[in-house]
């Protein structure tokens, strides 16, 4: 039997989405402004790294939302972990580092986008939804 997991069925209407925040205010506000789209679903949130891996392995996302700065392990580490065991789930980092070398890190660690997080709530639902979509498309 295979470690590799995978998440929901090719022929996703609604994305399952994991918010990964150590600040409530933030996962709080994600989670309301996927709550106004049709296409989102969040289905799990967790504060650390470690709580991250555990929340992704039982609620099998499409989408996780992986803040950078988080108490051990880190963003980085912990989308290493979810992108070997889920492979098909697109991780997106969102961080307030505007470093090439965190970018680059998070590129290496298996991320289909780095975001920051001064980026409009609009922006930010239309590059998960380009990257869901890209994700979606690479597998078929």
């Amino acid at each position: 039997m295979s470690d590799v997991l995978e998440p929901s069925a090719a022929s996703i209407s609604v994305w399952r989405v994991v918010l990964v925040d150590d600040h409530p205010l933030f996962r709080d506000g994600m989670a309301r402004l996927f709550a106004y789209e049709d296409d989102f679903e969040v289905v799990a949130e967790a504060s650390s790294g470690e709580e991250a891996v555990e929340r992704v392995r039982e609620a099998m996302p499409d989408i996780v939302l992986m803040d950078l700065s988080l108490p051990a392990p880190g963003g980085n580490d912990a989308t290493q972990k979810i992108k070997r065991e889920l492979p098909a789930t697109g991780v997106v980092i969102l961080s307030t580092s505007e470093d090439e070398e965190d970018l680059f890190a998070a590129i290496r660690s298996g991320a289909a986008a780095f975001i920051l997080k001064d980026v409009g709530p609009e922006d930010l639902v239309e590059i998960i939804r380009r990257v869901r979509s890209e994700e979606h498309t690479s597998e078929l």
